[in-house]
């Protein structure tokens, strides 16, 4: 008996024991990042950002929503929220009273597909051959039929009401410590709202540094930003991949962004420019998926500082 089922008994176990640590332990086990980068003009002292995304608020999250709130403690000179907010058409006012402490700072946002629409039940196996395909959200596959429409309306109210920049297809700027720090925002390229022809021209010429903002980072988007010269781009979405396998990596980006990328500060090429990219591996999942794996829930503290040479 032990030869016949001892084996196949571990692997049930473990792949059991698998499952409540990436459902109970990790979705849960919040971490912030630091990470600096060499973007500013020679001159400007470091400027700290501390990036939000894909929180994916669901009502009774109360850690996450305290980890959250927690944040302030860094004392950014400016947030970037970079969407998905929302897993719950009831979690405004939870998102809204998480991140009510960071709102006492400059910011500004986008919103993601799950700001717009409730998430929906699906087989996690799509996500492999949408990747397979090159099909993932509205790029390439049909539309969705039924979808639930969230409030975001109240979503974007709260955050105009605090002072924070919506950046939906459109550019807006901050006043950091005398500086003008300009930014130019996309609608969520993974339901096909990215609009960059609205936005097209490269950073505003009288600020002092230029940031490109998009939820989903997708290839067209990104190519966009480095030809017209942006040194930095900021994004979420992709959850850093969400389920991983140690000493591997990520399996999937949910875009067509390659998975060596799929979370963290790497560069991206176009047009004989480059341009820094951070990715947002988030610190929430869908309702449907509440799981994280080797990807532990995350916020990022970016330091920029002046370029090297």
């Amino acid at each position: 008996m032990r030869a016949r089922y001892g084996v196949p008994l571990g692997i049930t176990a473990a792949a059991a024991a698998g499952v409540v640590y990436a459902a109970g332990i990790e979705v849960r086990s919040f971490r912030l990042r630091r990470v600096t980068v060499p973007v500013l003009p020679a001159g400007m002292r470091p400027l700290r950002v501390l990036q939000v995304s894909d929180i994916h608020m669901v009502s009774g999250q109360r850690k996450k929503r305290h980890w959250l709130q927690s944040l302030a403690g860094l004392r950014p000179d400016f947030v970037i929220n970079t969407g998905d907010n929302l897993s719950d058409p009831d979690g405004v006012p939870e998102v809204m009273d998480a991140l009510g402490p960071l709102m006492q700072f400059p910011g500004a946002y986008v919103f993601g597909s799950n700001d717009y629409y409730g998430p929906r039940l699906r087989n996690p196996g799509r996500y492999l051959t949408e990747r397979l395909q090159g099909k993932h959200g509205l790029n390439g596959n049909p539309p969705v039929v039924g979808a639930l429409h969230n409030p975001w309306e109240d979503l974007r109210d709260g955050f105009d009401a605090a002072g924070w920049v919506g950046l939906t297809n459109t550019r807006g700027s901050l006043k950091i410590d005398g500086y003008e720090i300009a930014f130019t925002g996309l609608d969520d390229p993974h339901i096909r709202r990215d609009r960059y022809e609205q936005v097209a021209g490269g950073p505003e010429s009288g600020a002092d540094f230029s940031i490109g903002v998009v939820h989903a980072p997708y290839l067209r988007c990104l190519d966009d930003f480095a030809q017209d010269g942006y040194p930095l781009v900021l994004a979420g979405h992709t959850h850093g991949g969400q389920l991983c396998i140690p000493f591997y990596g990520a399996l999937v980006t949910n875009c067509d962004l390659d998975t060596d990328r799929v979370k963290g500060l790497s560069t991206h090429t176009a047009g004989g420019h480059t341009s820094y990219l951070h990715v947002s591996a988030g610190c929430g999942t869908s309702r449907y998926a509440p799981v994280r794996f080797a990807c532990p829930p995350e916020a990022t503290l970016l330091t920029l500082v002046e370029r090297e040479g």
